[in-house]
């Protein structure tokens, strides 16, 4: 079974940093895209970052200059550093990735992190 495993949510100051982690388990071929999806509070889940295994990575305008997303394809990984944190940033972060197994290639959701930013 496949399952995605985050890390590294929490609660930031204004201006501080927060690095997110994902980690890819069980069993598959391989992985096509990973990222990071958020959902604040009453609002529509939105992409914030994604990468493909080739290393074309897209940021949301709201992140560019602020987040940096990385891949370890080794360790089936994908990093979201987050630099000069918002209070608008404060949101559960979903990892996301498109796996390709035996049934062919299927999208999968990690269960959130909480991002707060407040002082």
């Amino acid at each position: 079974q496949v399952q995605l495993v985050e890390s590294g949510g929490g609660l930031v100051q204004p201006g501080g940093s927060l690095r997110l982690s994902c980690a890819a388990s069980g069993t598959f071929f391989s992985i096509n895209t990973m990222g990071w999806y958020r959902q604040a509070p009453g609002k529509e889940r939105e992409l914030v970052a994604r990468t493909t295994r080739g290393g074309t990575t897209n940021y949301a305008d709201a992140v560019k200059g602020r987040f940096t997303l990385s891949r370890d394809n080794a360790k089936n990984t994908v990093y979201l550093q987050m630099n000069s944190l918002k209070p608008e940033d404060t949101a559960v972060y979903y990892c996301n990735a498109e796996i390709v197994g035996g049934q062919g290639a299927m999208l999968y959701w990690g269960k959130g992190t909480l991002v707060t930013v407040s002082s």
